[in-house]
């Protein structure tokens, strides 16, 4: 079901995004800029060269890619469009050989760094403490990180890795959130190698799972939703990181499969994020800066899973925006 623009059941949708849009601004601090996702799972999408052309016609000037897919690399040559560009999780284990880490980036990163403007390498996406590929993470970061230090260009392109909001536990009060025991012997030492070379932690930010938890009241979802990310700031000062900047590296809202996933209450969600990262209005802890975000994602992929996972995007496969958002 929709929630009209006049409906009374659209107060807790509207007290969920204030909230967590709020948390947003008063507690993240890096350079203000809105990315899109690119993700190519589905089997009627654009052409990459397509794609990154749609990107410019609408201002998107930061892009993340799950895979170093050479048709996007060679597209975006002279773009200027920012790059987040994933390791994938296949290739966590082979990556803690250093030597093959030099040989991924020199093949993904060194040969297009000239013409194509990385940002972040996310070494992994939403790896737990429990996943095989665990002991592989850091690893991996640190033998990338180094291959690209030796090319002198650590100060231009950082290395990361993207987690979820599970790692943190008792958010609620926000102030309360940790990271687990389980999570800590794997997320603090990440933390550390983040803050000695300058890099920001990416999380993925999903205030809908939380508006929707079956088990919660109505009531509850927004304070639900508004732990997601101000716990993880309480988990990065009780790791002894209080300073470490966070790049919210994919939010989004279906827009289909749910009474919750409608267009109307996508596009709310978009325009609202949108709205707060682009006015630079400063935050307490940060005056003047704003959050990088990275909305997910730029088409609906209709080779995922039956349902929700079908209808993120904010551009149909046919090019035509869902929302009418302006990004820059």
């Amino acid at each position: 079901m929709a929630f009209s623009s006049n409906s009374a059941s659209e107060k807790p949708f509207r007290v969920t995004m204030l909230l967590l849009l709020g948390l947003l601004m008063s507690h993240i601090g890096a350079s203000g800029a809105v990315g899109v996702c690119y993700g190519r799972n589905g089997d009627n999408l654009p052409s990459q060269a397509d794609v990154v052309n749609l990107y410019k016609a609408n201002n998107i000037g930061q892009m993340r890619i799950y895979d170093p897919d050479q048709a996007t690399l060679q597209a975006l040559k002279g773009s200027n469009i920012q790059l987040i560009l994933d390791v994938p999780k296949d290739k966590l284990q082979e990556l803690t050989d250093s030597a093959k880490a030099g040989d991924w980036v020199q093949q993904n990163v060194l040969a297009y760094s000239a013409d194509v403007k990385f940002r972040y390498i996310a070494v992994g996406n939403e790896i737990h403490p429990a996943d095989a590929e665990a002991k592989s993470v850091l690893p991996a970061m640190q033998n990338v990180h180094n291959a690209i230090a030796a090319a002198n260009l650590q100060g231009q392109i950082k290395v990361s890795t993207s987690i979820d909001t599970t790692l943190v536990v008792n958010p609620s009060p926000p102030s309360a959130g940790t990271f687990s025991p389980e999570a800590s012997s794997y997320i603090i030492p990440i933390i550390q190698f983040l803050a000695q070379n300058g890099a920001p932690l990416l999380v993925n930010v999903y205030p809908y799972f939380a508006y929707i938890d079956p088990i919660l009241p109505t009531s509850i979802p927004p304070r639900k939703s508004a732990c997601l990310t101000h716990a993880q700031y309480a988990g990065l000062e009780k790791a002894g990181a209080p300073n470490l900047e966070i790049v919210i590296s994919e939010s989004g809202w279906p827009s289909e499969g749910n009474p919750a996933a409608t267009v109307e209450n996508a596009g709310t969600y978009y325009r609202n994020l949108i709205g707060h990262v682009n006015g630079n209005t400063g935050t307490p802890r940060k005056p003047g800066k704003a959050i990088e975000t990275y909305l997910f994602a730029m088409f609906d992929e209709n080779l995922k899973a039956a349902g929700t996972e079908q209808h993120f995007g904010v551009f149909s496969p046919s090019k035509e925006q869902k929302y009418q958002l302006t990004f820059a």
